[in-house]
């Protein structure tokens, strides 16, 4: 384990940024975004969550996928160059590496998304311990240890780090950290036994934080692959999707949400094909030729939840496609977020 000032830490983002692109959160008019670093960003890495997830590092919200060119009579499709350039992710909670966990899942099986692939084999995480979890985490129901990014079991974090005073404490985890590491190591020093100490306890107090979180202890009890049937048909959706806006804040700010919809823009001499977040949530999402196949709001809102709970578990040996972030709870002006409906299905035992 290795440690450096965090008065230092300018140094080493922009150490870091000599041979790489650097995406961390910044601050920009009041709010906390990933965004890509240099030296006149506002660095912000003592806000607990921004507001979006880092995974449009990885995800982006639009990309060109080709561009065809017309030249008169004739067409050329160019394709987008696939994502060559080395970069760096610095700062992102364990719940987000989670949900990166989970877009692997989707992006990385067969068939394998080459746009998505290109930006995993090139970017490094570096994981952040949450200093002081929120009363709207609930991460550890999903599995998740807030403390620990190094305890990540599906090895997609590539360097743990904990801020513990005025000091940042860091761990390679894989090749590619080892890789950093190396890369700016004449900015760290040795950290001691003291120092392992001082970890430890960070993550002791981390934990006892989170053991007092209000949802921390959130019940899943009947929600898994095999609950298709007896979910899907309950009629507590009829009551429970009501207040809802249709709106989509809660797909966009969700770290794990991987449904996008693909469309043409006319550049005046050719056609650009690009793609972009969907929501689930829209009426006119997956809309074809003979219309949609989700015809009404309490519809589109059970798949939602039915997809998080139970068709994603299904499908991936049980993983859940929620990391309890948090952020839906934040952000729906409705408060109908999935620990409402894990709440309204343990009261009602989802069937009356």
């Amino acid at each position: 384990m290795y440690k450096i000032e965090k008065e230092n830490l300018e140094a080493l983002f922009r150490k870091i940024a000599e041979s790489q692109d650097l995406i961390l959160p910044v601050k920009k008019a009041g709010q906390t975004n990933f965004g890509l670093w240099n030296e006149e960003e506002e660095a912000d890495l003592d806000t607990l969550k921004t507001v979006k997830s880092g995974k449009d590092a990885f995800f982006p919200q639009s990309e060109t996928l080709y561009t065809v060119v017309r030249d008169g009579k004739k067409l050329t499709v160019e394709p987008e160059e696939l994502r060559n350039r080395p970069f760096v992710v610095f700062g992102m909670k364990a719940c987000d590496v989670k949900g990166v966990a989970v877009l692997d899942k989707v992006f990385l099986a067969d068939p394998v998304d080459t746009f998505y692939a290109a930006r995993r084999d090139h970017g490094t995480i570096v994981a952040m311990a949450c200093h002081e979890p929120e009363e709207s985490c609930f991460c550890k129901v999903f599995g998740t240890d807030a403390a620990d990014p190094s305890a990540d079991a599906d090895g997609v974090a590539d360097i743990a780090v904990w801020m513990v005073q005025d000091s940042l404490y860091w761990k390679a985890l894989t090749e590619k950290g080892e890789a950093l590491t190396e890369a700016v190591k004449e900015l760290l020093t040795d950290a001691d036994a003291s120092d392992e100490e001082k970890v430890s306890a960070e993550k002791d107090a981390i934990h006892n934080i989170v053991e007092q979180l209000p949802y921390t202890h959130l019940s899943l009890e009947g929600w898994d692959g095999n609950a298709t049937d007896e979910k899907f048909n309950s009629p507590v959706w009829e009551t429970l999707y009501k207040p809802c806006l249709a709106c989509g804040t809660c797909t966009f700010v969700c770290p794990t949400c991987q449904c996008y919809d693909i469309k043409d823009y006319d550049t005046g001499h050719g056609i650009k094909r690009y793609r972009c977040w969907d929501s689930c949530m829209y009426s006119d999402f997956t809309m074809m030729a003979h219309g949609n196949n989700r015809t009404s709001q309490m519809q589109r809102f059970r798949q939602r939840f039915m997809h998080k709970l139970v068709y994603f578990p299904a499908n991936n040996n049980g993983m859940y496609s929620c990391v309890g972030c948090g952020r839906c709870v934040e952000k729906c002006p409705s408060s109908l977020n999935i620990v409402k409906v894990i709440k309204a299905f343990e009261k009602h035992g989802g069937e009356k």
